[in-house]
């Protein structure tokens, strides 16, 4: 059953320049752990890789906070909530803390989809609740 569905639009233009205005501050109160590596390996080889991927993070995190119907308020804290792949390439959301105590209690799971093209990202969560087979 679909408890929740959250789209975002990011502009890349306005994460490179927060990136210029607050450096690597601003990624870090973005980004995980896992995300941070990510980042900072995609930025070394071509910057705008990095931004991208910053971009596209930053728009998947709002598209689930609005599938959750919280926004960014607690317990959904930004580097809480990772988005990565899996081996195939398809990406998934990981959370940590209180954040993923909050959706396990509610029986959540997340199907996540980014994309970005030339100066925009784009994401979309749809957030169902699961029912666990009886024994």
């Amino acid at each position: 059953m679909i408890y929740g569905i959250g789209t975002d639009v990011c502009s890349i233009a306005r994460m490179r320049a927060a990136v210029a205005r607050h450096g690597s501050r601003f990624a870090q109160r973005v980004l995980g752990e896992d995300e941070q590596r990510e980042y900072a390996r995609r930025l070394a080889k071509v910057e705008q890789r990095g931004i991208n991927y910053l971009a596209t993070r930053f728009a998947a995190k709002e598209a689930f906070s609005k599938s959750i119907g919280l926004g960014i308020h607690s317990p959904m804290r930004w580097s809480d909530c990772e988005i990565l792949k899996l081996p195939s390439g398809q990406p998934t959301i990981v959370l940590h803390g209180a954040l993923n105590a909050w959706c396990a209690a509610r029986s959540l799971r997340f199907l996540v989809s980014v994309s970005d093209e030339a100066d925009t990202a784009l994401a979309m969560v749809v957030a169902e609740v699961f029912a666990v087979p009886a024994p």
